[in-house]
C-alpha cells in the first residue's frame, strides 16, 4: 500500500509530508482547496504526464516521492528485479519536475525512465473517477478482468502457451516451405551442376599443385630440347667424332715416318676425341634423367584449365569448388527429403492447432460461467445505488476462427440503464454519475481479484446524495477491508465511514505572504464532526448539522 507521500513545490503545495494508513482514507475540503492537486502530484509519481506548469510559481522545480510497502509476491517486485533494481524493502518512486518542462525519474534512489515508472505505477495504484477510462474502454482489459474474477489465470496461460507453440510451428513450416520451393525452382540447375562437379571431383589445394607441376614440366621441356639438340650434334650424321677417329688412325700410321714430329698433335687430337665421347655419354644421361613426356604436360594443363573454367562458371575460387560440390549435394538431398519433412511439419502444425483449439474451447466454456457470476455479483450491488432498473452485461463473443493468444473470446462490459432501452458499451450508454456507480460495483465485485493494492476514487459520488451516497460509502468501506482506499469526496455519508479523515485547506505560506499553500491535516473525531457538519450545512454550520454529523459517524461506526 501507499504509506507515505512527499510533495515539494507542486502548484499550491509548497511542502507536504503525508503518512497514509490501511482502510478508507477520505480527503475533504472546500472547492479549490487543492484536492485535485494532491491527486495530480500522486499521478506524477506514478509515471503520469509531466508538465512544467505543475511547478509552484517562483520555484525552479517541484518534486514528488511516493513510498509503498508491498508484499514479497507483489508483481512490482518482479518488474524491479527484471530491470536490475533492488526489490527488497519499500519501493520508492520519486519524480523531479523542472519548470522548463524537463523531468527526472528515480526508482529506489536510482535514475530510471518514465516508462518504467509508469509500468510500476500501474501495478501499485488505480485512480478512478467519473471520467476514468482505463478499465472501461479497452475490451482486452475487460477479458483480463473476467479471467481474474473467474480464477482462470492458469487456463488463460495454458491457452497462450498453446497459441505460441502453434504459431512457432507455423513459422517453421512457412520457412521450410519457402526453402523447398526455392530449391525446387533450381532443381534442374542443381542436378546438372552436381553431375558436372562430381565428374570433375575437385580437391582443395589441387590448383596450386597442378600450376607448380605445369611450370616444372614446361621448364623441363625447354631444357630437354636443347640437350637433345646437343646430343644430335655429337651423335647424329654430322657428328665430328667418326671423322676425328679416322683422322687419328691415319696420323698414327704416319708417325713412324717422321719420328717425334706428330706426337704432340696426336696426343691433343686423342684428348679432344675422348672429351667429345665423354660429352656424348653425359648428354645421353641427361636426356634419360629429364624423361620429358609431352602427353603428361598436356594432361596436366587440361586438368588445370578445367578446374579454372569451373571456378569462373560457378563464381567461386577453385579451392572452394569442393565445398560448393558438397553444398549442392546437400541441397539436392534436402530437396529430395523436403517433401517428407513438409508433410511432418504440416502434421505438427495441425496437431498444435488442435491442442490450442481444445484448450481455448475449454477456457471459453469457463468464461461463460465466470461472466454469469460476474454479472450477478455486479447486479447485486446496483439496487442500493439506485440502479435497480439497470442491467450489467458481460458481452462475451466467441469465434473459433479468430484465434489469439487470449483464446477465441472477446469480452466487453455493457449496461442497460432502463428496461426497454438498448444495451451497449458502458462508456457510451451510462451517464457520468451512473458510470461512477457501475465502476464502483465492478471494483467491489473484483476487490480481491487482481486489484492494485491502492485504489483512489476521485469524486465518484458527484451528483448523488442521501441513500445513494451512503451506499457508495458502504461499498468503499467494504473495499477498504481488502485494499487501501483513498476517496476524494463531497458526500458526508462517504466521509463518515472513513478510518482516516484528511482535511484539505488553503492558508498563507507565511503571514502576510499573498501566496497560498495547500495544507493537509489528519483530523480527530471532534474535527471530523465539524467538517461533516460543514459538508451537510454549507457555510453556516448549525447545531442540527452537527447533530446529523454525529449520527452519521455513529451509524458508520
Amino acid at each position: 500500500m501507499l504509506v507515505h507521500l512527499s510533495i515539494r513545490d507542486i502548484v499550491l503545495i509548497d511542502r507536504l509530508d503525508l503518512g497514509l494508513n490501511h482502510g478508507l482514507s477520505v480527503l475533504t475540503g472546500e472547492t479549490g482547496a487543492g484536492k485535485s492537486i494532491l491527486l495530480d502530484a500522486l499521478s506524477l509519481a506514478l509515471g503520469g504526464r509531466g508538465d512544467g506548469g505543475l511547478v509552484r510559481h517562483g520555484s525552479k522545480q517541484g518534486e514528488v516521492s511516493a513510498v509503498f510497502d508491498l508484499s514479497a509476491t507483489h508483481p512490482a517486485r518482479r518488474i524491479l528485479s527484471d530491470n536490475g533494481f533492488d526489490d527488497d524493502g519499500d519501493v520508492i518512486l520519486r519524480r523531479v519536475q523542472s519548470a522548463d518542462g524537463r523531468t527526472r525519474v528515480f526508482i529506489n534512489d536510482r535514475p530510471s525512465s518514465v516508462s518504467l515508472m509508469k509500468e510500476l505505477g500501474a501495478t501499485l495504484v488505480e485512480i478512478h473517477g467519473q471520467h476514468d477510462d482505463r478499465a472501461l474502454v479497452d475490451p482486452e482489459a475487460h477479458r483480463q478482468l473476467l479471467d481474474e474474477y473467474g480464477g482462470l489465470g492458469a487456463e488463460a496461460a495454458s491457452v497462450a502457451e498453446a497459441f505460441g507453440a502453434w504459431r512457432k510451428a507455423e513459422s517453421e513450416l512457412s520457412r521450410h516451405r519457402a526453402r523447398v520451393e526455392a530449391a525446387a525452382r533450381e532443381a534442374d540447375y542443381l542436378r546438372a551442376s552436381v553431375e558436372e562437379l562430381t565428374a570433375l571431383a575437385p580437391v582443395a589445394g589441387e590448383e596450386e599443385e597442378l600450376a607448380e607441376k605445369r611450370q616444372t614440366m614446361m621448364r623441363s621441356e625447354k631444357i630437354a630440347t636443347d640437350v637433345n639438340d646437343a646430343h644430335e650434334e655429337l651423335s647424329g650424321p654430322q657428328s665430328p667424332i667418326p671423322g676425328l677417329a679416322s683422322l687419328l688412325r691415319r696420323l698414327d700410321r704416319k708417325k713412324d715416318e717422321l719420328p717425334g714430329l706428330l706426337d704432340e698433335a696426336l696426343a691433343r687430337v686423342e684428348t679432344a676425341l675422348d672429351a667429345l665421347s665423354d660429352a656424348q655419354m653425359s648428354l645421353q644421361g641427361a636426356l634419360r634423367t629429364l624423361e620429358f613426356d609431352p602427353r603428361a604436360l598436356e594432361q596436366c594443363e587440361e586438368r588445370l584449365f578445367a578446374l579454372r573454367a569451373a571456378g569462373r562458371k560457378f563464381n567461386v575460387p577453385v579451392d572452394d569448388l569442393a565445398t560448393l560440390t558438397a553444398k549442392m549435394v546437400a541441397d539436392l538431398a534436402e530437396l529430395d527429403a523436403g517433401e517428407e519433412r513438409l508433410v511432418k511439419l504440416s502434421a505438427d502444425v495441425a496437431e498444435r492447432r488442435a491442442v490450442f483449439d481444445e484448450r481455448a474451447e475449454a477456457l471459453s466454456v469457463k468464461r461463460v460461467e465466470a461472466a454469469k457470476l460476474l454479472e450477478a455479483a455486479v447486479m447485486a450491488e446496483l439496487p442500493d445505488m439506485k440502479l435497480e432498473r439497470a442491467a450489467f452485461i458481460v458481452e462475451l463473443t466467441r469465434d473459433p476462427n479468430v484465434r489469439a493468444a487470449s483464446g477465441i473470446d472477446t469480452a466487453e462490459f455493457w449496461v442497460r440503464t432502463n428496461p426497454g432501452t438498448r444495451a451497449g458499451p458502458m462508456m457510451k450508454v451510462a451517464s457520468g454519475g451512473e458510470l461512477s456507480r457501475f465502476l464502483l460495483a465492478l471494483k467491489v465485485a473484483l476487490a480481491d481479484k487482481g486489484s492494485a493494492p491502492t485504489l483512489v476514487f476521485d469524486e465518484i459520488d458527484t451528483g448523488v446524495g442521501g441513500a445513494v451516497a451512503d451506499a457508495i460509502g458502504r461499498r468503499l468501506a467494504r473495499l477498504a477491508g481488502t485494499v487501501q482506499v483513498l476517496s476524494v469526496t463531497h458526500a458526508p455519508q462517504v466521509a463518515a465511514r472513513a478510518t482516516t479523515h484528511l482535511l484539505i485547506s488553503k492558508a498563507e505560506t507565511v503571514p502576510g505572504d499573498e501566496r497560498l499553500s495547500t495544507r493537509v491535516a489528519t483530523i480527530d473525531i471532534p474535527a471530523r464532526r465539524e467538517e461533516i457538519a460543514r459538508m451537510l450545512a454549507g457555510d453556516i454550520v448549525t447545531d442540527e448539522a452537527r447533530a446529523a454529523a454525529a449520527r452519521l459517524i455513529g451509524v458508520a461506526g
